[in-house]
């Protein structure tokens, strides 16, 4: 059999949790990610600017918006979970506010049980209603009931497991 029809091999999970994502560093062989503690990045040029700005190429900007050490754990858990990407959020409150204001406009709602953190439950009870997003919440934790609140605007379906 050719080496060109060979599938790279299949890492375990444990192998993945350790290394997926990154590389050793080329210039030290140094095997850990390293923390890249900076706010900013420089381009080669002005033309490798425009284009990171105009996402024509891929690399860093600013940390607000990735670095280095985000990315490397952003495909690690994208490799752990099976995914073609990942994002990382400051919060567990900040992902769930991506995920909404990605799935849904103002109109349209999120069918969730009432079995909550507190701080999710705020978030839907107050934060999303401010954005003109409904959270539907069933009283208990029941596919039938939470089947019942779905509707042609519900966009998501929202459970913790605590």
């Amino acid at each position: 059999m050719s080496s060109e029809n060979q599938q790279p091999p299949k890492h375990r999970f444990e192998t993945l949790a350790l290394h997926a994502g990154q590389s050793p560093d080329s210039a030290t062989n140094a095997r850990a990610v390293p923390i890249y503690q900076t706010s900013s990045f420089v381009f080669n040029d002005a033309e490798h600017g425009a284009n990171l700005f105009a996402l024509k190429e891929l690399g860093n900007i600013y940390s607000r918006l990735g670095n280095p050490t985000n990315d490397v754990f952003e495909q690690r858990m994208a490799a752990l979970e099976g995914g073609v990407g990942a994002l990382a959020t400051s919060s567990g409150q900040a992902a769930q506010f991506v995920v909404a204001a990605t799935l849904c406009e103002a109109g349209s709602n999120i069918v969730s049980t009432a079995y909550l953190y507190g701080g999710t439950y705020n978030q839907f009870k107050v934060a999303f209603p401010r954005l003109g997003i409904d959270v539907k919440f069933a009283s208990g934790d029941s596919v039938e009931e939470i089947d019942s609140l779905i509707n042609d605007k519900t966009r998501a379906v929202y459970i913790e497991s605590i």
